[in-house]
């Protein structure tokens, strides 16, 4: 039986509370810088990219998908391999998952005092700097460990204002679109093609951390598979939307604001309220983000210490007050702040990101592997089309993994050589204890 009892975590998350967890967690920063980047790549076809990467990713959701149907307990990619291939692979898996996203809380928190300070200079440095990070980190902690509840209607809160501005953005800007700025005379190349949706598939990230939470969702053969597909197609079509109002706004101009792109489309459309809204927006979009991290990627710490996988039983406590595992919620954050306040994680942004790249090869490969040796369960979902999706995902991820640099595939390597030598230290030092 895949689903394993999780005693003192309570079911309370429905389908609107995960799709909208997922979207916060996926539309998060990038957007607001993403128009720029991709029409320096591509231009007026920029929109051929979002339609071609979005279909791409869905792919690996549906993958997603299936698995978060069988295996309903929380930790979300690293219980799913961890079911399919054992503890080694679950190990892997769940350092990856936590590694990549404390180095991304750090780069977003970082992120989003940097534009406070550039607008209040007192937070741009020092002690003031220091105070807000904490204050940050700590407060999200204190929102997390009161209840899933809290954290989950903050991270519904969230989600609709930062979505708000985008959506006006869109509803004004359409009358403002010039068709010529949206033409293009021929298809964008393969090459073109794969290098822009390579920097597009990281902006898509973040179904995996959305679905953490899958130990406390109701229903959750339904509601995983649901929840998934909703969010990303809200995600696809509102990418699509604010590409063509930026790209159709400013037109070949639009390179040149790579800082804020939407706030200059907003300020072409609506003059310096808009300017300020989509500014706003970009540190509501940023705290949404960290929020919603804060809310679920502790639950893969608790999951590796439920399982035994990390040798730190106090981790998998659950708070007898709250219901909500709040060491791992106080642990995660500290690591977290340390990160955001020493500034060194930067060089291994792009290691993290490869990562994730290995989670999701490893969520593809599980939907495989799960079908080949458990029995088909009741009421499961499960991807349409035979092994179409799951092997297309699987080459797709490899696609994109043969685009890294032979120092980020060495640097890669080398983790995964520490992490493998530390699981074996870890099985001697249980036997010894035995």
């Amino acid at each position: 039986m895949l689903e394993q009892k999780e005693e003192g975590l309570k079911r309370s998350v429905g389908v609107l509370g995960l799709s909208a967890n997922i979207i916060n967690i996926i539309i998060g920063s990038g957007i607001f810088v993403l128009p720029a980047i991709v029409a320096t790549y591509m231009g007026a076809s920029s929109i051929i990219a979002y339609l071609f990467c979005g279909l791409l990713m869905a792919m690996i959701m549906l993958c997603f998908a299936e698995v978060g149907s069988k295996v309903t307990t929380t930790g979300g990619p690293y219980t799913y391999i961890e079911t399919a291939f054992g503890n080694y692979a679950g190990f892997i898996a769940g350092f990856f998952a936590i590694g990549s996203n404390l180095f991304a809380d750090a780069a977003v928190s970082n992120a989003l005092v940097n534009v406070i300070g550039a607008a209040y200079p007192v937070f741009a440095d020092g002690w003031p700097r220091f105070l807000f990070l904490f204050i940050l980190f700590y407060g999200l902690v204190f929102i997390n460990v009161i209840g899933l509840k809290q954290g989950i209607d903050l991270v519904k809160f969230n989600t609709l204002i930062k979505l708000i501005p985008l959506l006006l953005l869109i509803i004004i800007g359409f009358k403002d679109v010039s068709i010529s700025n949206l033409y293009f005379e021929s298809m964008p190349s393969i090459k073109t093609l794969g290098e822009t949706s390579l920097i597009l598939f990281f902006a898509f990230q973040g179904c995996e951390t959305g679905i953490i939470v899958g130990g406390e969702v109701k229903n959750p053969k339904r509601t995983i598979p649901k929840a998934i597909l909703i969010s990303i197609t809200t995600v696809v079509v509102v990418y699509v939307l604010i590409q063509t109002v930026s790209q159709g706004v400013l037109g070949a101009d639009l390179p040149n604001f790579r800082a804020a792109p939407l706030a200059e489309t907003a300020k072409a459309i609506m003059g310096s309220f808009g300017y300020m809204l989509l500014i706003v927006g970009a540190v509501i979009s940023m705290f949404g983000y960290m929020s919603g991290t804060i809310l679920n990627s502790p639950r893969i710490v608790y999951a590796l210490a439920r399982d035994q996988v990390f040798p730190i039983k106090a981790l998998s406590k659950i708070h007898k007050s709250f219901a909500t595992p709040y060491i791992a919620i106080i642990s995660y954050a500290t690591i977290g702040f340390l990160l955001s306040i020493s500034g060194s994680f930067e060089q291994l942004a792009v290691i993290a990101s490869s990562s994730m790249l290995i989670l999701y090869l490893g969520v593809a490969l599980s939907v495989i592997k799960l079908r080949k040796s458990q029995k088909e369960q009741k009421d499961s979902f499960k991807i349409p089309g035979g092994w179409t999706v799951p092997i297309l995902a699987i080459a797709i991820i490899l696609y994109f993994l043969s685009s890294l640099s032979s120092k980020e595939a060495i640097a890669t390597a080398i983790i995964i050589a520490t992490l493998s030598l530390i699981f074996v230290l870890i099985k001697v030092f249980k036997k010894k204890v035995k």
